[in-house]
């Protein structure tokens, strides 16, 4: 029952995010947090605190406003006090130019009592880059900035 609830909390995070409320998912971490997605890009490096976590999605929906995940599987092990969930997916999104993208990776998520402590995003960072070049090359300069640390 519990790794149901928990899955449901994933994908209603997702649900979320793809309807741009990117503070939801923001308050679902609690400090210390490890926030991290792989890679040298605007979008990659690691962040410790709630609100460079809640700049980075703020980000992310500002380089990407019509960005939408499509869960493939979400897996749940662990018990309240230590919880570990991967979750597969697949992202849709529209270019500048009118050209549809699109991404593959994984979530790992780390939840303690039901607060997630750790995320790291891990996804074909090369094809992220190319995207975030072009973003950055039709105006949007934000998608070349230095990644949001703390």
């Amino acid at each position: 029952m519990y790794h149901r609830i928990v899955e449901r909390r994933i994908r209603r995070t997702f649900a979320d995010l793809n309807a741009g409320d990117v503070d939801y998912a923001a308050r679902q971490f609690v400090e210390p947090v490890r926030h991290a997605m792989v890679g040298d890009h605007a979008l990659g490096g690691t962040r410790c605190t709630e609100p460079k976590v809640r700049e980075w999605y703020a980000r992310l929906h500002r380089i990407f406003p019509d960005l939408r995940f499509e869960l493939l599987a979400v897996l749940v092990r662990g018990w309240p006090w230590h919880t570990v969930i991967a979750a597969e997916w697949t992202d849709h999104f529209t270019l500048r130019d009118g050209t549809q993208g699109s991404n593959q990776g994984v979530h790992v998520v780390e939840l303690r009592w039901g607060r997630a402590k750790a995320l790291t995003v891990h996804c074909d960072t090369a094809r992220l880059k190319s995207y975030l070049e072009r973003i950055g090359a039709a105006g949007v300069a934000e998608a070349l900035a230095a990644p949001i640390a703390d």
